[in-house]
């Protein structure tokens, strides 16, 4: 059976996502083994795991604040840092309870 819609936030995800997601299930979500695998330790696979979880959470959430959702792709994807993240979020929150 073919897959007709692909969800869209498996789309937005990178190839190596998705690799990463066909051998967390291949491994029956043993995070040991997959570690194993990468040649890592259990710890920083737990991380990919983490920022991928976090990726999904943030696709899920930019249909409805877009501009908060790109903030946190940035910081997720290390583009900028956490602490800008916040800040940035926390200025456009003000500015939007402003218009409001």
């Amino acid at each position: 059976m073919a897959i007709e819609v692909v969800p869209e936030w498996m789309m937005n995800l990178e190839d190596e996502d998705l690799a990463f997601i066909k051998k967390f299930i291949l491994s029956s979500g043993s995070l040991k083994q997959i570690a194993s695998q990468y040649g890592v330790t259990y710890p920083t696979v737990r991380l990919r795991l983490d920022r991928l979880i976090q990726k999904i959470q943030i696709n899920e959430e930019s249909a409805k604040e877009p501009y908060i959702a790109l903030i946190k792709k940035l910081a997720v994807n290390e583009k900028i840092d956490f602490d800008t993240a916040k800040l940035l979020i926390s200025e456009y929150k003000k500015i939007r309870k402003d218009d409001e």
